[in-house]
């Protein structure tokens, strides 16, 4: 099988994208890009500098002067800021709070979309996030959109957050997730929507097992595998 396709893989918070694609790059030996991570290192470097999220000018300088890094391994994919591994930092209710207002800008968007299209540009990745295959790679040759219930997808959250030691309540996280959808579907740059040509995949009540295992069947039949 051609090992060089790129797997844009989109959908809303909860849906199940990173297990997933992480799943479908494993088996079919292509690089996982967390787009999502990337917005979520500079939200965090926002918070440790004190600059304000909504603060139009100061995200967009500060993004300008930041390193953001995936590094791939053995045990999950590492996440870098400014050489500082903050894999585990950008996951917490603070940065969840505001990634959406950081995403929003525009100036964020351009910078690292411009760096997520160079992490595809020589194919074999699965990348995953808000805009993949309607902005970021429009052109992939595999689209899917992610889908699940409200809340499905917020007890997931939920069960990610407790599961790294966050005391948060249930109710709580399903307003995070249903504020989330909220600002991702309606900001100005780049909204969360399916691209035309996407075939949606509703996770409700599904494994990620059985869900990356439709995706690689979806890869191969586009790669001529019979």
């Amino acid at each position: 099988m051609s090992r060089g396709l790129r797997v844009a893989i989109d959908g809303p918070t909860g849906a199940g994208k990173g297990t997933v694609a992480r799943m479908v790059a494993e088996r079919l030996g292509y690089r996982y890009v967390d787009t999502g991570a990337m917005y979520r290192a500079v939200a965090w470097k926002a918070l440790r500098e004190g600059v304000d999220p909504d603060d139009a000018e100061g995200v967009a300088s500060l993004v300008r002067r930041t390193r953001v890094a995936l590094e791939p391994r053995a045990d999950g994919l590492r996440v870098w800021c400014d050489g500082e591994d903050v894999t585990e930092a950008i996951r917490s209710v603070e940065v969840s709070a505001v990634v959406g207002r950081v995403a929003a800008n525009p100036a964020v968007r351009r910078v690292l979309t411009e760096q997520q299209r160079q992490l595809a540009s020589s194919g074999g990745v699965v990348m995953e996030g808000r805009d993949i295959g309607t902005v970021v790679l429009p052109d992939a040759e595999v689209k899917v959109y992610l889908e699940a219930s409200l809340e499905e997808r917020a007890r997931r959250r939920y069960e990610e957050m407790r599961a790294r030691g966050e005391g948060v309540l249930l109710e709580d996280v399903r307003e995070l997730v249903r504020q989330d959808d909220e600002m991702a579907r309606s900001r100005a740059t780049a909204p969360l929507r399916r691209a035309e040509d996407a075939v949606v995949v509703d996770t409700t009540g599904r494994s990620p097992e059985e869900v990356a295992e439709e995706i690689v069947r979806l890869v191969e039949a586009r790669a001529g595998v019979k």
